[in-house]
């Protein structure tokens, strides 16, 4: 069901290991939009854990991600999105049922100097609110 079926909106953010960067997202969009839409995040081959550079870029913005952990794509809500937002895995993203497909081409920022760590997740916050203001229920 979509949103105009009187469903909430729903989003979901895939990256490879949904360690890094689709759990940022999904942070970020839970502190915009709180329980008015419903928020996933999931990997093509979760590595199980969250990336400390992911708990600590989050941690800069006032968010906690200590009690997060990294998931498949097998242990979300089984439903058709209404965004289903990959986030540079290409190929290794699996296809997921959503009325609307997203690619961010977005660099894993695991290894990188720490002020490019911090570029990407704020191209991510700000692809996330443009995101979230566009969607017309």
């Amino acid at each position: 069901m979509s949103a105009s079926e009187g469903k909430k909106p729903s989003v979901l953010f895939v990256c490879v290991a949904n360690s890094c960067r689709s759990q940022m997202a999904e942070a970020i969009a839970k502190s915009v939009v709180g329980e008015r839409w419903e928020v996933w995040s999931a990997g093509s081959q979760p590595g199980g854990r969250v990336h400390p550079v992911a708990i600590q870029m989050m941690k800069e913005l006032g968010l906690d991600l200590t009690s997060h952990y990294s998931k498949g794509v097998d242990q979300i809500p089984s439903r058709r999105w209404d965004y289903v937002v990959t986030m540079g895995c290409g190929d290794a993203c699996p296809s997921v049922p959503g009325s609307r497909r997203l690619d961010w081409e977005i660099p894993d920022p695991i290894g990188l100097p720490v002020a490019e760590t911090r570029r990407i997740r704020d191209q991510i916050a700000e692809l996330v609110r443009q995101l979230l203001r566009s969607h017309r229920g």
